[in-house]
């Protein structure tokens, strides 16, 4: 609780001087801009670096999970496989396909 009062203590001493200092509150303004600005830089120089080099920002997880099942992949296949049947019709001309723009 002494700690909230000092530093209420101390933004009362700081903002309520009897005249106003624009140029000092600017000056605050773009040292805080300036710091979080290199904070941004820091931290994406960073972050890049560890990735570029191969590492993982976070924890990595040890086993990798499979993402399609084998029969939703031959499900594909099969899909893919009758588009191909129905494409070799129209090229044996089985299938006549009337161009409307000729």
């Amino acid at each position: 609780m002494t700690a909230h009062h000092s530093l209420g203590s101390l933004m009362k001493r700081v903002w309520s001087t009897p005249h106003m200092d624009p140029v000092r509150d600017w000056f605050i303004i773009i040292i805080i801009a300036t710091l979080a600005l290199a904070s941004i830089i820091v931290w994406n120089a960073w972050a890049f670096d560890t990735v570029a080099g191969g590492g993982v920002i976070g924890s990595s997880s040890t086993t990798v999970p499979p993402i399609f099942s084998q029969t939703s992949l031959d499900a594909v296949r099969a899909v893919f496989a009758n588009r191909a049947a129905e494409e070799a019709k129209y090229v044996s001309g089985v299938y006549n396909y009337a161009d409307p723009s000729l």
